[in-house]
């Protein structure tokens, strides 16, 4: 996959109608190139893992996407079940259902919040990051310089990125519900008189191998976007600096959207069903 080109001349669009045409045919070959640069990164992998030089920049991707970010996820998550505890609870203390209370803190964390606000912290700790610091490699000549000499960027740049996300995604989003949950249960035991066993048992009891399983799922796929969006837009660099902030901003924009629309789909395809 060719990463340095030069970008096409067209001339100016006779109408509204041909700026439309020309904007939806640079959408859908940006998702395309997108998704091919997910799938060549995919494949380069295992020969990224049996190099010891590729080992040692995936460890260092691995780090960055995951050491670096554990501030944020702690904070985030922690705050994220707090406020689930608090909001949740105070609507079953009308009901006196305060005992459902960590069940539905632990469905909304591990089947939703958790993949989604840790998705949402690495596009924004770690795609950004990718999205400029692959920009400005482009825009200083060095991916050209990499082609060049023979060198795959997609393999020596963009695969062990893409497969720190996926390799941290998951866990980080785990490591965000354990969080959440316990940050409930605080609430609940410190404002809301719930004891903290009943609160932990009913959180445990209600949680299933699936809903576990749709929560990870959630987050490799956000992982794998957020990963191939960034690269992506990072390879597409143009204009220098001025580039660069765009390819920052559009990788940060178009993470969110997908998220939140992936994230539905997940959860209307594991989820929702259909009665003849």
């Amino acid at each position: 996959m060719t990463i340095t080109r030069e970008p096409p001349y067209e001339d100016a669009a006779r109408d509204w109608l041909d700026e439309l045409r020309r904007r939806a045919v640079t959408a859908f070959s940006s998702v395309g190139r997108a998704v091919l640069l997910l799938a060549e990164s995919l494949a380069c992998l295992p020969g990224v893992l049996a190099r010891r030089e590729a080992r040692a920049s995936f460890v260092r991707q691995l780090y960055a996407a995951g050491i670096r970010t554990l501030p944020v996820i702690t904070v985030v998550g922690l705050f994220t079940g707090m406020i689930l505890g608090l909001q949740v609870g105070l609507i079953l203390m009308r009901f006196n259902q305060e005992y459902f209370l960590g069940a539905a803190v632990m469905l909304t964390l591990i089947r939703e919040m958790g993949p989604f606000v840790t998705g949402i912290c690495l596009s924004a700790c770690v795609g950004s990051a990718m999205a400029a610091e692959l920009g400005t490699m482009v825009v200083n000549d060095e991916v050209a310089a990499l082609e060049i000499m023979s060198i795959s960027p997609v393999r020596y740049l963009a695969a062990p990125r893409i497969g720190a996300l996926l390799a941290m995604a998951p866990l980080l989003a785990f490591y965000a519900c354990v969080l959440g949950v316990v940050g409930g249960g605080l609430v609940a035991y410190t404002q809301l008189n719930v004891d903290f066993g009943q609160y932990m048992s009913s959180a445990v009891a209600i949680a299933t191998v699936k809903d576990l399983f749709v929560g990870l799922l959630k987050a490799l796929v956000f992982g794998a976007v957020i990963g191939a969006v960034s690269c992506h837009q990072g390879f597409s660099t143009r204009l220098g600096a001025v580039g660069v902030g765009r390819a920052t901003q559009r990788s940060v924009i178009i993470s969110f959207l997908l998220i939140l629309a992936l994230g539905y789909m997940v959860t209307r395809a594991f989820y929702l069903e259909f009665s003849l």
